[in-house]
């Protein structure tokens, strides 16, 4: 009984250690025209198959990040630095512009009417429009 109860234990530390999973909103600059935008839209912007909207990225290190792209791109983060490195290589695109966090995200989106950019859904206020839900 002892053992089970620390098993238990175990299991409820490791579990309170993992950080919960943010919920991943994508947004546009509260002015643009898009209201909503699907999975496979998004995903273009971010993937550099289309360069109506300027992608805002954050972190490399950033959890969201990872957590975006694996449910938008279906790519890890290294995979979509990987494809935009080769489209700048052969002078197809730039790179997103990189900032530091959601509040960085939103004011680069806020600022730019064609920027679109990922935050955590509890960062998001009046100053930009959510046009996804990542899930």
């Amino acid at each position: 009984m002892n053992k089970m109860i620390a098993s238990l234990f175990a299991v409820a530390a490791i579990g309170a250690s993992v950080p919960a999973m943010a919920e991943v909103v994508v947004v546009v600059n509260k002015g643009a025209a898009e209201s909503t935008m699907s999975k496979e839209q998004v995903a273009q912007f971010f993937l550099g198959k289309s360069s109506s909207m300027t992608p805002v990225d954050q972190a490399d290190s950033s959890p969201i990040r990872a957590e975006f792209y694996k449910k938008v791109a279906d790519k890890d983060a290294a995979q979509a630095k990987a494809l935009w490195s080769k489209l700048v290589f052969t002078g197809k695109a730039t790179m997103p512009k990189e900032v530091a966090d959601s509040a960085a995200v939103k004011a680069a989106v806020a600022a730019n009417p064609k920027a679109i950019g990922y935050i955590d859904k509890g960062a998001v206020d009046g100053s930009v429009k959510v046009v996804y839900t990542a899930q």
